[in-house]
């Protein structure tokens, strides 16, 4: 397996105890994700992840070093594109497309009184 230089990324936000930080990370330890940006920034004991979850609104600027731009464009345009089918798919309860096609296929018809008393 070849070690792949993914490239670095800096990123530049306001933290409340610490003013405008800059840190360096690796691109493969920084994700954009629910206007959030997540960084990892170590590992417990236990071998885990810890991320640091930075607001966009307190984010000055993200400056990444990409290989090339059309494949970094490509991974946003993939994770777009995963975003919308879980949210489709939640929104759709769990239903596949072709579910959803044969829903939306044929109008169902409702008989539907007027309310007033026959008497």
């Amino acid at each position: 397996m070849t070690d792949t230089d993914l490239g670095t990324a800096v990123i530049v936000y306001d933290d409340p105890d610490e003013g405008t930080v800059e840190k360096r990370v690796e691109n493969e330890n920084i994700a954009y994700f629910q206007d959030h940006w997540i960084v990892k920034l170590d590992e417990d004991a236990g071998g885990n992840d810890v991320v640091r979850r930075i607001p966009i609104q307190r984010v000055h600027y993200v400056e990444r070093s990409v290989e090339e731009f059309e494949t970094e464009v490509k991974t946003l345009r993939n994770q777009v594109e995963s975003f919308a089918k879980n949210l489709q798919s939640s929104l759709l309860g769990g239903r596949d497309d072709a579910d959803a096609d044969a829903q939306t296929e044929e109008p169902q018809r409702i008989e539907v009184e007027d309310g007033r008393s026959n008497e």
